[in-house]
């Protein structure tokens, strides 16, 4: 056995990338503080192959050295848009046919693994703060509310880890 040289890992340019087809879902960043997990979500946006990145009320923005630290350029192939509330941002994407799918632990929500996806559908996933997770107001706009099953001491993950999870589940089934 042997790892792999970067070069021999097949990796597109932004120009191929911009040009391949995406899975049909975006990202809503509900104020995520943090540039490094900004970052991580770029990057693990950019491997998922997802179609854009909101990033709503008093998120970290590009241009900042803590997102060009994790996002590794997935900043400059990751179409973002900066909105200043996550609820507007919600309904604008409702209104163009997304099904809305909050990531947060409540009385309503079901297990990411019960989910099922649907290749006709377009979904926008929503990633709360690390703190408090996404807004209620933002929960209430959403058509499914998701939680990743956890066994540990501690029923909560870094915001970059759970979006790795949900991007990927979403990934298997979409792609």
């Amino acid at each position: 056995m042997r790892k792999l040289k970067t070069w021999e890992l097949g990796r597109k340019t932004a120009e191929a990338f911009a040009q391949s087809a995406k899975i049909p879902v975006v990202v809503v960043l509900d104020n995520i503080r943090s540039g490094h997990n900004v970052g991580s979500v770029f990057r693990t946006a950019d491997a998922f192959r997802v179609e854009k990145i909101y990033l709503c009320g008093h998120s970290c923005t590009p241009p900042h050295p803590e997102i060009y630290k994790t996002a590794l350029g997935a900043e400059d192939t990751i179409p973002f848009e900066i909105v200043n509330s996550v609820v507007e941002c919600l309904e604008s994407l409702k209104a163009n046919n997304y099904c809305l799918v909050g990531i947060e632990q409540t009385d309503t929500s079901i297990s990411l693994h019960e989910f099922k996806t649907k290749k006709n559908i377009n979904y926008a996933i929503v990633l709360g703060n690390e703190v408090n997770g996404v807004q209620l107001e933002a929960l209430n706009v959403c058509d499914h509310i998701l939680e990743i099953p956890q066994e540990g001491t501690k029923h909560s993950l870094n915001i970059s880890v759970a979006a790795g999870i949900v991007l990927w589940e979403f990934f298997k089934e979409l792609k």
